[in-house]
């Protein structure tokens, strides 16, 4: 593996997958590969699971691990080739780029959708700005539009847990105070077309995802009815694609209850976490037995580990 920023950029997925549950069995088996070998974790936004999960996998790996909290600890990095840099920003994504790769093996990047331009964010400027000026492989720690590292932890807590061959997951739409970005669902659905199972989106009119992500994909408005014997529900919000940005706080009505997942075959919950309690979901459901939130985050050390031993020894 190259680089890791999308479904893509993985050859096997069953084998990564295969890795990621022998990992989990073994998280120091592989320590030879990561000895004397460094990655650096830039946050250009908050992160509490991303980052532990991923620094722990990298020190289950014999990794060095190096830090930064970019927006508060570094220059502000100009990101435009060609520009006069007079103004607020102090160093070019070249320069960064390129000192950084001297002191890393591997660079994981974190950035945020603006909500503002859906042009710029989904041409995922600051990435792809890495990935061109980096000369060792990036990792997407999440994107404007893609988080990789969640959707991979979901399909092996989906693997664990599943009792049918082909499970029906649901993703749905929930209400939130925030607009939110697409990121998530976006990558839930792309691994999830890529993995064996039945896949319904369920939202609010006018809360499509993006129509070339979602292509092939059973779309529905009728939440009842998608959470129908349904064997996994996946709880996300998202802000709209095509009036971009903007959300729907006061329909509390699409907020995951304990009558809803009735209507399901005794199915599991998932939420990548954090989670806004009673208003995505009810404190019974997020709180009862079939909740798998702790499952979903405690894998994220194993999916992000499994893609670090697979760049680190170029398989997958």
């Amino acid at each position: 593996m190259k680089k890791f920023t999308t479904v893509n950029d993985v050859n096997n997925l069953n084998n990564l997958l295969k890795l990621a549950l022998e990992l989990k069995q073994t998280p120091f088996a592989y320590k030879q590969y990561g000895e004397n070998k460094t990655i650096g974790l830039l946050f250009f936004n908050p992160s509490l699971r991303t980052r532990l999960s991923t620094q722990k996998a990298a020190e289950n790996l014999g990794m060095n691990v190096m830090i930064m909290n970019v927006s508060q600890d570094g220059w502000t990095i100009e990101m435009e080739d060609g520009a006069v840099m007079n103004q607020g920003s102090q160093e070019h994504i070249k320069e960064a780029a390129g000192v950084i790769s001297q002191y890393c093996d591997i660079i994981g990047v974190r950035t945020f959708a603006s909500l503002k331009d859906k042009s710029e964010d989904y041409q995922e400027k600051i990435l792809n700005k890495f990935i061109q000026y980096a000369t060792v492989p990036i990792v997407s720690l999440e994107s404007a539009t893609l988080h990789p590292l969640q959707s991979f932890a979901d399909v092996i807590t989906i693997k664990e847990h599943k009792t049918t061959k082909t499970p029906k997951v649901v993703l749905s739409w929930a209400p939130h105070p925030r607009a939110l970005p697409q990121a998530v669902p976006n990558s839930f659905v792309e691994w999830m077309k890529r993995y064996d199972v039945e896949l319904i989106i369920t939202n609010p009119e006018g809360f499509n995802l993006s129509a070339e992500i979602t292509q092939g994909v059973t779309i529905t408005h009728n939440q009842d009815e998608a959470f129908k014997n349904a064997d996994f529900i996946y709880a996300k919000n998202w802000s709209s694609y095509d009036n971009y940005g903007e959300t729907a706080p006061d329909l509390l009505n699409w907020t995951i209850t304990q009558e809803k997942m009735s209507l399901t075959k005794n199915g599991k919950f998932m939420h990548c976490l954090p989670v806004r309690r009673n208003v995505v979901v009810t404190d019974d459901v997020i709180d009862s037995e079939n909740s798998i939130v702790l499952q979903q985050a405690n894998n994220r050390t194993f999916a992000a580990q499994a893609v670090l031993l697979s760049i680190l020894k170029n398989e997958n």
